[in-house]
């Protein structure tokens, strides 16, 4: 079991060092730019707003009792930024970026297979459509199990135990996420990829928790999605399809 773990972790590293391969690298540049943007947005917005919403609730002055109210609230929402909001944020910007990512993903199973990749981004331009209407779909399976979750949060004595439940649901989320590109391109709907992929839970739970943990690292952070993809391509490759002499291991 920790060893899945492990090795599902291994699949994220293996990830970042295909998309800097000579073959792969031009077809990472526009999920990138989407998760540069979306992230710079995302963390302006947020910061300005909470600490708008400080200002308003907390009383003005330079007692020492309201800087280190602040100061705590501010630690409050860090964490609760990393453990939800980033989550929220990802799938976001998955919606967006999702026919780049799948072709991304087509790259990168090439690759493995040990032919040549070839150039040209038509095919993830008519497969816009599609795709955003998928990751709907996939978004609102994913906010049907999160609400009874969040819920968790405020109910006295079972609120200790949300973070826990929500860090494994998160994680295991943002596996089935990037683990649907490589399926869904070898012909799965996410049903048939769910079921699939619970046939091995420890390993999409090891990558999804390096996933997770990438997210909140800053730089690394603006690599995660492209870096997800590919190693999601790589860890069904390697762990479903049995080409692991490919994955970059």
């Amino acid at each position: 079991m920790q060893v899945d773990i492990i090795v599902g972790a291994r699949y994220l590293l293996a990830g970042y060092r295909l998309i800097l391969r000579p073959g792969l690298r031009r077809f990472f540049v526009l999920p990138v730019i989407v998760n540069i943007l979306l992230f710079s947005a995302f963390i302006s917005l947020a910061v300005g707003q909470f600490d708008a919403l400080l200002s308003w609730v907390l009383p003005g002055g330079d007692e020492w009792w309201v800087s280190v109210v602040r100061a705590l609230l501010w630690v409050v929402f860090v964490v609760a930024s990393l453990v939800v909001l980033v989550f929220t944020f990802t799938l976001a910007a998955n919606l967006i970026a999702a026919p780049f990512n799948g072709f991304l993903a087509e790259k990168v199973a090439v690759h493995l297979a040990g032919t040549k990749v070839r150039g040209g981004n038509s095919s993830a331009v008519a497969e816009i459509i599609p795709s955003f209407l998928n990751e709907l779909r996939k978004l609102s399976y994913f906010i049907a199990w999160a609400a009874p979750i969040l819920v968790l949060a405020v109910i006295p004595g079972l609120n200790v135990l949300f973070p826990f439940i929500w860090i494994l649901f998160a994680a295991r989320s943002l596996a089935q996420e990037y683990l649907s590109y490589p399926l869904e391109n070898d012909g799965m709907k996410f049903k048939e990829a769910r079921q699939r992929l619970s046939e091995k839970p420890m390993l999409v739970l090891g990558f999804g928790l390096a996933v997770m943990a990438a997210t909140m690292i800053p730089v690394v952070n603006f690599l995660v999605m492209p870096a997800a993809v590919a190693g999601a391509t790589a860890l069904w490759a390697g762990e479903w399809k049995g080409e692991k002499r490919m994955n970059g291991h």
